[in-house]
């Protein structure tokens, strides 16, 4: 069928991967030390926003303001602690009144002004033993970075008879990225080591586990040097660095298991190494392509949001699963030519079954050749679910629709300064202004007026929006030529549903001149419009490509809508998690975070193309060995039972692992990172050990041999262009194992 064309081709393939393996290794390790000096400094590059929409209302007036009342929008405050004496002291003014003064001295900051020069009752705490100094760092976020980098040693700290601690928008974020970095690090080498002993435990052998190892590696390093050369161009987020780490360990594992334990199974059947290298490429290897495609797909959808936060994880998403592909067919057929049988090198699982046969007395010798049957437990799973499938459709469906409930009760925010530790010195400072200064100084929305008009214009204005439901006051207009703004202070919070509800008023009400609003609840009004008009383009790609993508895979129609289907239901317990511990503060003592109330409106997306591309991926390794065996004896039944039983231990093993490396990517301090590490770790858990292993072979069962239907033309398109796995070998259980040798090697 589609071995007519697509034979000539792997064919092809085999023969230039397994020609030169040294050489092929040589050019490898080369690329990886030159990706090693281009990706150094990448995070330096990074931006640690990018929530906004940058063509929105509010990114406009944001920038307006920004050019044309720059006091108007500070990003960098200094919180002035006088200790136990008055901040209206002379001495105290008269040190704090220097302090402004180099300050604003300083070069790349504008717009400076404090308490001590306003007499502003926002800038002084109520208390009267604190007050602000506001300034704004002029340029873009890597330029803010720089200057702060430069002025916070000067300022920061005791400083005459006063004590100055660092706050504002550009401290959160750069405090915030130092502690990704760091986070970051501690999560490598967290995972580095308890991935490696898993794989022992899962390869036996020492030399297989570093294979996966290798890869991963050679994938995060390609990956940085890629996003390296991207930040020439446009902005990426350093979040995007976790998604890097996660995945390139993850997926290399993921497909180094699929290869080397198909290429295992061959050397265990008799073939030579050249051949088993050619049998693995035809058969796991077309797997693992499909299953970066479907990777790929799900993370190339975040490039149609607006939102840099999101397009950086598709950057970083889709290099790092294209190089993770190309290492698995490139690198690992190379260096599995190399080793040949030296691949099952170094079994340790081997070395202590022996020790504890040796602590043994009167044991009976070991009978050669007679290991336990390959997947028997998983083979006892398959019959158990396809003599219940109804039952175990049912269960597992209610069971997951009952976990994703509390996504149904999700409120969306934006992310603010709570996402640090309690004890990052950027907090702090929020919180005191936060719980001591009235009026919270720099939050309320700003109405931005442009374009000439009259006083009384203005008074007529401000009496209007003045009288609308939630505003507290209205301060202003302060004017500058043909511009002006008015600061809108609303009740309750600043980003609740009241705030949201009076942007679109106030966008609403008439006025004589060019009105645009911002401030916290106009971003988010406006980063959540974006994401809805976008969305249904994200979901719709991501449907239609996994649609043709997986029947080009099985020829099947029912197939490709049972796996989008069933990719969804398995991410709703993930959705109810995230809603549950995250938003309603559920372990937050336990987890250490604080809870906001609500979820940063982009998170979902990202989780949700990031979970359903790893769903995609062990979908693929089941789907391609129940089709494998279906065309191989055309029996239903026998071909879902295969499959569970061939791939139910490897996906189980590669979820847990991908898991690992998750957790510590979620041991982050910072609350958004640790969302997305816990609950992408508990979406492949739930994919794996739920729907793949109970829920699929379940569904199937019900679907009968209608499972493989599809129309003439669908297939006759399928004979032509379809990946199906061509001429695969006799089944594992069919042939005798050989004398010595457990007929499963790959211990999964």
């Amino acid at each position: 069928m589609s071995e007519v064309n697509t034979e000539p081709r792997l064919g092809g393939w085999t023969r230039f991967v397994t020609a030169r393996p040294r050489l092929s290794l040589l050019v490898a390790l080369v690329i990886t030390a030159l990706a090693v000096v281009a990706g150094s400094g990448v995070a330096d590059r990074m931006g640690s926003g990018g929530w906004q929409d940058p063509d929105a209302e509010s990114t406009y007036a944001t920038r307006a303001l920004e050019r044309e009342f720059p006091a108007s929008q500070p990003n960098l405050l200094l919180l002035v602690d006088s200790g136990d004496r008055s901040v209206d002291d002379p001495a105290v003014a008269a040190e704090a009144e220097r302090l402004t003064e180099r300050l604003a001295s300083e070069k790349g900051i504008t717009g400076v002004g404090s308490y001590w020069r306003t007499g502003a009752a926002a800038l002084r705490a109520e208390d009267g033993r604190q007050a602000l100094i506001a300034a704004r760092i002029e340029g873009d976020e890597k330029t803010a970075a720089a200057v702060l980098d430069r002025v916070a040693p000067e300022f920061r700290g005791e400083q005459g008879p006063l004590r100055v601690s660092l706050g504002g928008p550009v401290a959160v974020q750069h405090e915030m990225q130092d502690l990704i970095q760091e986070d970051l690090l501690r999560a490598e080498l967290i995972a580095l080591p308890v991935t490696l002993v898993l794989l022992v435990m899962v390869f036996g052998s020492a030399v297989a586990a570093l294979l996966p190892l290798g890869l991963g590696i050679v994938a995060i390093l390609g990956t940085n040097a890629v996003l390296r050369a991207i930040t020439e161009f446009t902005d990426v987020s350093v979040f995007a660095q976790n998604l890097t780490t996660a995945l390139g360990l993850g997926l290399a594992v993921d497909y180094a298991l699929f290869v080397v334990r198909r290429f295992r199974e061959e050397l265990a059947e008799g073939a030579e190494v050249r051949d088993a290298v050619g049998i693995t490429l035809r058969t796991a290897g077309r797997t693992v392509l499909f299953s970066a495609l479907t990777v790929a797909v799900s993370l190339a959808a975040m490039l149609v949001f607006p939102q840099y936060f999101l397009r950086s994880f598709a950057y970083a998403g889709i290099a790092v699963v294209l190089l993770a592909a190309a290492a698995a067919l490139i690198l690992l057929p190379a260096a599995l030519m190399l080793l040949g049988h030296r691949v099952n090198a170094l079994d340790l699982r081997r070395l202590l079954r022996r020790d504890r046969r040796s602590r043994r007395t009167g044991s009976a010798p070991p009978v050669p050749g007679a290991a336990a049957e390959p997947g028997a437990g998983w083979g006892r799973v398959a019959a158990l679910v396809m003599r219940r499938a109804p039952l175990f459709a049912f269960a597992t469906t209610a069971g997951l629709v009952l976990l994703g409930l509390p996504f149904l009760g999700v409120k969306f925010g934006t992310a603010d300064y709570r996402q640090l530790p309690s004890s990052a010195e950027s907090r702090v400072v929020q919180q005191e202004i936060r719980d001591g200064f009235p009026g919270g100084p720099g939050g309320g929305l700003v109405v931005l007026a442009e374009g000439a008009a009259t006083p009384t214009e203005y008074a007529d204005f401000r009496s209007r929006i003045s009288g609308l439901p939630g505003v507290l006051r209205v301060e202003g207009p302060v004017t500058s030529g043909a511009h002006a703004y008015f600061t809108v202070l609303a009740r309750g919070e600043a980003v609740g549903e009241d705030s949201q509800r009076l942007v679109r008023e106030l966008r609403a009400e008439p006025a004589a001149f060019d009105a645009s609003v911002t401030g916290s609840a106009a971003i988010l009004v406006d980063s959540k419009d974006a994401i809805a008009d976008r969305l249904p383009w994200a979901a719709g790609i991501v449907a239609v490509v996994t649609l043709l993508l997986v029947f080009l895979l099985t020829g099947s129609v029912l197939i490709p809508i049972q796996a989008v289907v069933l990719n969804a239901l398995s991410l709703t317990a993930m959705f109810g998690a995230v809603v549950w511990v995250f938003q309603d503060g559920h372990l937050s003592g336990l987890l250490g975070f604080t809870s906001t109330g609500d979820i940063e409106t982009t998170l979902p997306v990202l989780m949700f193309c990031v979970a359903f591309g790893l769903s995609m991926d062990y979908g693929a390794f089941l789907l391609s060995r129940i089709k494998e065996e279906y065309d191989r004896g055309g029996d239903h039944g026998r071909a879902v039972a295969f499959g569970l039983r061939r791939t139910g231990g490897l996906i189980t093993a590669a979820a847990v692992i991908l898991a690992v490396v998750m957790v510590g990517i979620g041991t982050s301090r910072v609350t958004n990172t640790k969302m997305l590490g816990l609950g992408i770790a508990l979406a492949v858990v739930m994919d794996a050990m739920v729907v793949r292993s109970l829920l699929v072979p379940a569904v199937m069962k019900l679907t009968g041999k209608a499972t493989w239907w599809a129309p003439a033309p669908l297939r006759r398109f399928h004979d032509r262009f379809g990946l199906s796995e061509g001429g695969p070998p006799p089944a594992v259980e069919d042939l005798p194992a050989p004398a010595g040798r457990d007929r499963d090697p790959a211990g999964v």
